[in-house]
């Protein structure tokens, strides 16, 4: 795949004659929503034979080979190469696809079943290929140690369908929200703490579920050595049955956060005891605050590199969006809610609005602003092929078991491409 950037003035057309690729290709490719109505801005991804690169500035050959995982010596072979050193911006290299040694990694997904319901199983099945685990979300935990049941034996078999180890996620939401004191009466108390673990097992056996994964936040400083402690218990009861363990943490950057989000997680203990770790790096821009990047690829960049300081890098996943927001301008704290969108629906809004889409180099993401029909400025953050290259580019540069996604259900057919260009899917069933 190439990513091609729309420039003014381009069209579709256009743009499949510079790569000699058929004009339906590009539109199957991108599921473009808007292909004769194409944003300037917009990163459409090219199927081609080969890869090309051009050189950016300050990029080495060196750096060019750990992107594309092809050696310098080939490089300089393939592309007649005499004087590395002195590449201009803007040198073309070709990449040939059989010189590419693509990494093999771990791709997980949640699928929260409370809102995608009964499409769940299809959701899968559209993307099961690309996937090595699928965190099934949520068994609510009670207080009385107990879990809240879930309909999710069809997507479970949807799971095995396409050899993806299906994950029990259990958390502790109350009425909507992360509950503090929920979460407090349980891990307080060994007898609730053993009790939660039997119906946990309990179900993972008659249900066919492979790993459990604790999702358990705002849990603050009085309850981390007692999940630490949970943790353990877990590690022992699912070794006897072969099952795998695994967390979601909050995204810590230093030793010490404040804060009730981050005070419980361990990220130490949990890297010693787990099998491998879901890191949330994402919602810096949230529904509730300002505008900003969902991912901003410095801050998650930060937090990898802290957990990676403390944890084995083979037992990291780093999380990625597969949403953005639309904000309604001028933001007001406390009263300013935005909204959801995915990669699609950010599109077609900036075709709509003729808006032109920018890319902010330093946390790696695209946004743009545009006026509604009511004069109201909206300002749209989103993911997009250029912010998952540069979240790979990070996954193997730091060398990690892998990365997941929040959340199924989002349409963003670009990502999936890029996942087959890039890596090699480990299948663990």
């Amino acid at each position: 795949m190439e990513i091609h950037v729309v420039a003014p003035g381009e069209s579709l057309w256009s743009i499949a004659q510079i790569y000699n690729v058929g004009y339906q290709v590009i539109v199957n490719a991108n599921q473009l929503p808007n292909p004769d109505q194409l944003v300037v801005g917009q990163a459409i991804v090219i199927p081609t034979t080969d890869r090309l690169h051009w050189i950016e500035p300050g990029e080495t050959l060196w750096r060019v080979s750990q992107r594309y995982q092809v050696s310098v010596n080939d490089l300089l072979k393939i592309n007649y190469i005499e004087y590395p050193e002195n590449l201009p911006v803007g040198y073309r290299l070709n990449i040939p696809n059989e010189y590419r040694q693509k990494p093999s990694v771990d791709v997980g997904a949640y699928v929260d079943l409370g809102i995608t319901g009964e499409e769940s199983p299809q959701f899968v099945d559209e993307v099961g290929e690309y996937l090595t685990y699928l965190q099934i979300f949520s068994y609510e935990l009670n207080a009385d140690g107990t879990l809240t049941s879930l309909n999710d034996q069809a997507i479970i078999n949807a799971a095995y369908a396409d050899r993806v180890v299906p994950l029990m996620v259990i958390t502790n939401l109350e009425d909507g929200g992360f509950s503090t004191d929920l979460v407090t009466t349980v891990l307080q108390n060994e007898e609730l703490q053993d009790r939660l673990l039997d119906e946990a097992i309990a179900i993972m056996d008659e249900k066919g579920y492979l790993g459990l994964d604790f999702d358990l936040e705002y849990l603050g400083a009085k309850n981390r050595e007692q999940y630490n402690q949970l943790m353990r218990k877990a590690r022992e009861r699912l070794d006897e049955r072969g099952y795998l363990l695994s967390s979601a943490l909050a995204p810590i950057v230093e030793p010490g956060m404040v804060g009730v989000l981050y005070e419980g997680h361990d990220y130490a203990t949990h890297g010693e005891i787990a099998d491998f770790v879901f890191l949330m790096t994402y919602e810096w821009g949230w529904t509730g605050g300002p505008p900003m990047a969902v991912a901003p690829i410095n801050q998650v960049r930060r937090v990898i590199e802290y957990a990676a300081s403390v944890m084995p890098n083979d037992k990291i996943m780093m999380g990625i969006p597969l949403y953005g927001y639309d904000w309604t301008l001028p933001f007001v704290e406390g009263e300013t809610r935005a909204r959801a969108i995915d990669h699609q629906e950010a599109i077609r809004l900036a075709a709509t609005y003729n808006a032109e889409i920018e890319y902010d180099e330093e946390v790696a993401a695209p946004h743009f602003t545009y006026y509604d029909e009511e004069g109201l400025q909206h300002e749209v953050w989103f993911e997009d092929a250029r912010s998952i290259q540069a979240k790979f580019d990070l996954v193997k540069e730091l060398g990690l078991r892998g990365f997941y996604y929040w959340v199924l259900g989002w349409d963003f057919p670009q990502n999936w491409l890029l996942i087959n260009e890039n890596f090699n899917v480990n299948k663990r069933i």
